[in-house]
């Protein structure tokens, strides 16, 4: 994120990318049919879709006048074009076996939404969605989620290649995904261990009830906006990149639980760039949580530059008298500046 994108912005377009996954008067793709066996999951998704967008619609011009959010009309205009259904099952009765056959079909300079159902199972695959399909959702069965794996290195691949799955175009969805890496746990001793599930380069991506499982660089949000609700993140890291001293990474955890192995251990973040920028609220903290809570990983001069914040966490890794002297603990005026009650 820009240095001066504020954080109304982030949660202003995670409003309208969750709101406008599918429009009235879509058009369904030709494979879909009312007695499709993805209709009702996907078509619950679309009516628990709808309402706010109607809402925010009807108020579109007041919300830009007074709030300065209005909605992202290139993606509103994707949607109302319709959207075309692709079904991926192993058992060949869909119309791909694999995930990366599905994605390869997306025409390039893709305008339109496009939903690739998956049906529970492991998928063991690597592929890359291209900058130019844009507009693309996956979409699987929240009580049969299935599975994308893959077991790339840093090694192999270098860091940013290892992804399962890479996703470099804009207005990504992913519903009811687990995103994984299965390459073994690595020691402390051992160099190019970096193993990414996802690595996500487009921009307004949207993750929900989606899980992310790897030891190392598991989630890597390389560049753009990213939003995830109800997301579950097994991994000891969240990595981040910066491009340049003008940009800044951001990430906003809110209503979350940090749990797991250890005692006092892990650190909420580290300052892997100069210019980092994490704030945590209303969350819930273990006792995995280090009572310093972040770390300039060595670089103390890092400590002037980076903004590590947290606002009403609570928990036993919750520390009022131990935690480094740059983290800041939030008042109400800052957190209502920084609009985190607008979530």
């Amino acid at each position: 994120m820009c240095q001066e994108m504020k954080t109304t912005l982030f949660l202003c377009f995670l409003t309208t990318v969750s709101a406008t996954f599918l429009v009235p008067g879509v058009t369904f793709g030709p494979n879909y049919t009312a007695n499709s066996p993805v209709a009702p999951n996907l078509e619950s998704w679309i009516a628990a879709n709808m309402k706010e967008l109607q809402e925010r619609r009807a108020n579109d011009v007041a919300d830009a006048l007074f709030s300065g959010t209005v909605l992202d009309y290139v993606l509103v205009n994707a949607e109302e074009r319709g959207f075309k259904l692709i079904v991926v099952k192993k058992n060949r009765t869909g119309d791909f076996e694999k995930v990366t056959a599905a994605v390869d079909s997306i025409p390039l300079r893709n305008m339109q939404r496009v939903v690739i159902w998956i049906s529970g199972g492991y998928y063991f695959e690597k592929f890359t969605i291209t900058r130019t399909k844009n507009f693309v959702t996956l979409f699987g069965d929240p009580l049969d989620m299935p599975k994308i794996v893959f077991n790339g290195t840093a090694a192999e691949f270098g860091t940013l290649n290892s992804a399962t799955v890479a996703m470099n175009s804009d207005y990504f969805v992913a519903v009811n995904i687990a995103f994984m890496n299965s390459a073994p746990m690595p020691d402390c001793w051992k160099a190019l261990a970096q193993a990414v599930a996802m690595r996500i380069s487009g921009n307004k991506a949207a993750f929900h009830n989606c899980k992310f499982i790897g030891f190392q660089d598991t989630l890597y949000n390389d560049r753009g906006m990213h939003f995830s609700k109800t997301a579950t993140l097994k991994a000891p890291l969240i990595s981040s990149s910066e491009t340049a001293n003008l940009f800044i990474c951001g990430f906003t955890f809110l209503y979350c639980n940090i749990t797991g192995s250890g005692n006092g251990t892990t650190y909420l973040g580290r300052a892997w760039r100069q210019r980092t920028r994490v704030i945590i609220a209303f969350t819930y903290m273990g006792n995995i949580v280090h009572t310093e809570g972040w770390s300039t990983n060595k670089h103390p001069e890092r400590s002037k530059t980076v903004y590590y914040g947290e606002y009403k966490c609570m928990g036993p890794g919750v520390s009022s008298t131990g935690r480094v002297g740059f983290a800041r603990i939030l008042s109400e005026v800052e957190a209502r500046r920084l609009d985190l009650f607008r979530a």
